[in-house]
Formats: structure tokens, sequence, C-alpha cells
């Protein structure tokens, strides 16, 4: 049995695996659907956080491959609560054939997997978010036909999603830079632990975190965005709306990238904070080509966590 917390649990070859597959379940569905291999299969979704991308890719992917996939809201079990993590673990494993939880806590996920025996989505946690980056770079494999060599650069808050994108290129061969303000720098320990794959991939890969926004731009092939402000950090909006504006992303930041750099944000978007509008619907945005991707990088989880493939 196989889980999926944390892209640093997996080589570079095994999240090839995951990206091929993606790339052959979408090709399939885009030719007339996908085969059901997932039928009389079930998927159990826990959430604490709200969500459009997750909830919807997860249950639709399940729908797609002959599955089922059952919301349980955050008033439903009450994680850690109303009833422990590892309770709700080991009754959810007599009932589905698969956990996906969007969670605060990382401590809850990894409980989750302990006590589970059925395979562990991480749809998302304070710590990280490894589905995301899993179609983030999906959709740039896509768009470039190549990820080696290619530079990313994330400018906003060092935050989960940032956890998640700093492994995977240092795994994958990208170089990746982050500009935050100060105090809002990715933990130290992420750093290091990407520095590490980077070393192990045998390249000349570099990882550079910077409070320049426009160091970090500077001749990148993609440009991402996030919110400033996240879930659960709501007290802190006002302090953040005071910090954060020079990292917005805007047509004159745009202009320090590649001429052919395209621009990311994994959504939901704070329109004329993190991002303009002229960026996010102009011609180099690939921001919704990068929401559907979701739909078919979770499916590629699915097929492969939960036996069909």
């Amino acid at each position: 049995m196989q889980h999926f917390l944390s892209i640093a649990d997996f080589s570079a070859d095994e999240l090839w695996q995951f990206l091929r597959q993606a790339k052959d379940l979408k090709e399939e569905f885009k030719s007339g659907g996908n085969q059901p291999i997932l039928r009389g299969k079930t998927l159990g979704m826990i959430f604490q956080k709200s969500s459009l991308r997750t909830r919807v890719s997860f249950e639709v992917g399940m729908l797609h491959l002959g599955g089922h996939a059952l919301y349980i809201s955050p008033n439903e079990i009450g994680l850690g609560k109303r009833e422990s993590v590892a309770d709700v673990a080991r009754v959810l494993s007599g009932y589905v054939d698969g956990i996906m939880a969007r969670v605060f806590s990382h401590d809850h996920i990894l409980q989750l997997a302990q006590y589970s025996s059925v395979p562990v989505i991480n749809g998302l946690s304070d710590y990280n978010h490894p589905c995301q980056a899993l179609a983030d770079v999906f959709t740039i494999w896509e768009h470039f036909g190549e990820v080696k060599g290619l530079k990313l650069a994330y400018v906003g808050d060092g935050n989960n999603v940032v956890t998640s994108l700093m492994t995977i290129a240092a795994k994958l061969g990208m170089d990746f830079s982050v500009a935050t303000p100060i105090g809002y720098e990715p933990a130290a320990e992420v750093v290091s632990m990407a520095n590490k794959f980077a070393q192990e991939t045998n390249t000349n890969i570099k990882i550079t975190v910077t409070n320049d926004p426009i160091e970090a731009v500077g001749g990148a092939d993609i440009v991402y965005a996030d919110v400033w402000t996240s879930m659960g950090q709501e007290s802190e909006t006002e302090k953040r709306l005071k910090v954060f504006p020079p990292y917005q992303i805007n047509e004159n930041l745009m202009a320090q990238a590649k001429a052919q750099a395209v621009v990311m944000h994994c959504l939901p978007a704070h329109r004329a904070e993190e991002i303009t509008d002229a960026v996010a619907d102009g011609t180099q945005s690939i921001i919704f080509q990068q929401a559907e991707n979701r739909l078919h990088a979770q499916k590629a989880l699915l097929a492969t966590l939960l036996g069909g493939r």
C-alpha cells in the first residue's frame, strides 16, 4: 500500500510515472472517455478547508474512472476533536478504498496514514500541497514539452504551495526561485531539503530564496502566484496587505521574465492583490489550463493508488 503525502517521498522516476499516467488519462478522456478501471471503488474525502478544485477534481476523477467519491464535511467528523484522527482512519478504512484529506495540521495527514489500512492522499495541509505541485508540473510539461532546465519563479508568501513546488522542481531538474517579504520566507528545513534533492539530480539546479521579486523573476520561464493570506490566516490580512503589494505579479514584473514566459496561479485568486487582471487573463496566462489539469493529475493518483493501474 502506498500513500501520497509529500513530493519528498517519491523519486524522480516515480513522479514521472504519475505525470505520464496523467497525460495518458487526459488523452484517453479527450478521445471519448476513460475506462472504468475503478468500478466498485470508493474514495472518502475529508474536508476541514473549503475547496473548489480539490473537491471537484477528485469527485469527477473518480466518476470518470468508474468509481464513487464521498464528501465528508468538517461538521460530520470534527477531525481530532469530536473523534480522534486514529479512530477516523480506522473506521473509514473499513468503508472505503482510499482516503483524501484536505486539512489544516499536517500532523493530521500523518496520523491518517499511520492508522489507515487504505491509501491516504494529502489534498492539502498547512505544510504542503503535493497534489497541486504534481498538476502544476504536468501543465508545465504539457506547455513547454520539457521540464528539466526551465526556471520557475514564485512570488508571494513562502507557504505550503512553495514547499511542494520547490521540492518537485529540485527532483525534476528545474531552477526554482522564490521572492517573499522579510519574515515570510519558506522554512529553512524546506530549502535545505530541496538543495539536497537538487544535488542528487547531478545537475546545476539553483534554489534561490530572495526578498527581491525582480531578482526572482529575472530570466524565468514560469512566474507563479498564490494568495497573500491563506485560509486560517484571516487575522493577518490587514498586516499582510501592507507588506505584500511590491510582490504583485503585474505587467511590469512580467517584463523581467523571458519573453515567452507563462503565468500560473493555484487559485482562488484575489485579483488586484497578488495578480492583476491584465496578467491573469492575458496571453501569457495558463492559469485555467493549470486548473483543469488538477483533474487529470488526480486521476493519475487515483488510478495508481487505488489499484486500477
